[in-house]
């Protein structure tokens, strides 16, 4: 490792700004296998005793009938029946009949996000048509994260390596980046070009003591909304690095199956106008693939395909799928991810950018897909076309080359959100730490 000063950017060239993967993304089957039996824990008595909050008898069949429907996701795993760790809570946003079951029991409400867009979007939307640009004023956010090793997870005196998130500078969106505090006196944060933005530190474990990273940083977010007319879209550079770069298939995520080719034709029909097109497959995605807590992204070989078997995905699954059937449209689509940082509601968070020529790049968050709360179509196709400012942007791409490099496999094998974390013996996998994170808001 070469350190300058207290910090170091590495330089990168621009192969890491093409479809180049990371190396340390590829598991053996065993290490796959073994992050499998993580994800799926529960006995069949823990999920029927959840199912019986809304079901009072829970038979045999009914079981049998929503696993077959994907509703309840179950593997057989050394000869024993196991549900997935969130199977008894997912089963109430796949299957219809028991979310309607659960609406009439519980009610409806706004989850924490729709409570702030709610009140924000249309500020948004006021702001922009004011000022006649597709920004707004942003959002100044304070943000301490801190990542933890839990004790005797490594020998006592053997280094730590830790890849932290860290926020782009490189985006419109995302400005005024301030590192304020590391709570190490050498550091190696990767540069723009770098499509994971990583804040890279190294420590030796102590016995019986947990090992913490922390930083603390502060930037601004802007909310962006480009109210989109068919007229304003040229004809695509079809010969374009860009437009052959981001059409593409890339293993192993984005491709064109017969399953994904089936259902653009029933989604897309004969319809040629990009603007159009992406309308119709986020309606479409919105409407048929309920938002569900997803199993870990490295333990699924193609997660459009997992989405359309399983119907249901998180906010990267569907994000994934909108994606691939983008391109295979010839829309130019990309990923993007990080955290969305609405008050009350901050976690990990993944959407997109398709690209339209004669106006550029524009975020769709398939995940946030119509707000409940819309009562206009403005509001309904916001986030076909826009953006709240709530976002923390870490990554351009997924599954890129982190800096410097990982020698392990990683324990996120698409996304770059919560941190990495290996020592010479191996990877730290989810379950040998844990990471927090607290935000101050200010206009």
């Amino acid at each position: 490792m070469v350190w300058a000063g207290s910090a170091c950017r590495y330089a990168v060239d621009s192969e890491r700004r093409k479809n180049v993967s990371d190396p340390a993304t590829v598991l053996t089957e065993e290490e796959r296998q073994a992050r499998i039996r993580l994800d799926f824990t529960r006995t069949r008595d823990e999920v029927v005793q959840y199912i019986q909050r809304y079901y009072s008898e829970v038979t045999d069949t009914m079981l049998t009938v929503w696993e077959q429907e994907k509703s309840l996701e179950v593997m057989i795993l050394d000869g024993e029946k196991r549900y997935f760790r969130n199977a008894g809570p997912n089963l109430f946003r796949i299957d219809p009949e028991a979310r309607k079951v659960k609406l009439e029991k519980d009610g409806s409400t706004l989850s924490s996000s729709e409570k702030v867009n709610r009140l924000h979007l249309p500020q948004v939307m006021e702001e922009i048509k004011a000022n006649g640009d597709v920004r707004t004023s942003p959002v100044r956010m304070r943000v301490k994260y801190a990542l933890t090793v839990l004790a005797n997870a490594v020998p006592a005196g053997e280094t730590i390596r830790c890849w932290l998130p860290y926020p782009r500078e490189d985006n419109r969106r995302q400005t005024d980046v301030k590192l304020l505090s590391v709570n190490e006196d050498e550091y190696v944060i990767a540069p723009d070009e770098s499509l994971h933005r990583t804040l890279y530190v190294e420590k030796k474990a102590v016995k019986d003591k947990p090992t913490r990273f922390e930083i603390e940083f502060s930037y601004a977010s802007a909310a962006e909304w480009f109210r989109l007319s068919e007229d304003r879209i040229k004809p695509y550079d079809r010969k374009s690095e860009l437009y052959r770069r981001y059409t593409a298939e890339r293993s192993s995520h984005i491709i064109f199956t017969e399953d994904i080719k089936t259902l653009s034709a029933k989604i897309v029909g004969e319809e040629k106008h990009p603007l159009r097109i992406v309308r119709k497959l986020f309606a479409y995605i919105d409407r048929h693939y309920p938002w569900a807590s997803a199993r870990e992204y490295s333990t699924v070989s193609n997660i459009p395909q997992y989405v359309i078997e399983n119907r249901h995905g998180d906010c990267g699954m569907v994000s994934l799928l909108f994606i691939t059937l983008a391109r295979y449209n010839g829309i130019p689509a990309k990923w993007q991810s990080g955290f969305m940082m609405h008050p009350g509601a901050m976690n990990l968070h993944d959407w997109a950018e398709v690209y339209f020529e004669g106006v550029g790049w524009v975020p769709v968050d398939q995940s946030f897909g119509c707000p409940s709360f819309a009562t206009d179509d403005e509001t309904r196709l916001f986030f076909s076309n826009g953006i709240d400012a709530y976002r923390w942007i870490v990554n351009d791409d997924f599954s890129a080359p982190l800096v410097p490099a990982k020698r392990f496999p990683r324990s996120e094998t698409v996304d770059f959100q919560r941190g990495e974390v290996e020592w010479a013996g191996g990877n730290l996998y989810f379950d040998q730490w844990y990471y927090t994170f607290d935000v101050e808001y200010s206009d």
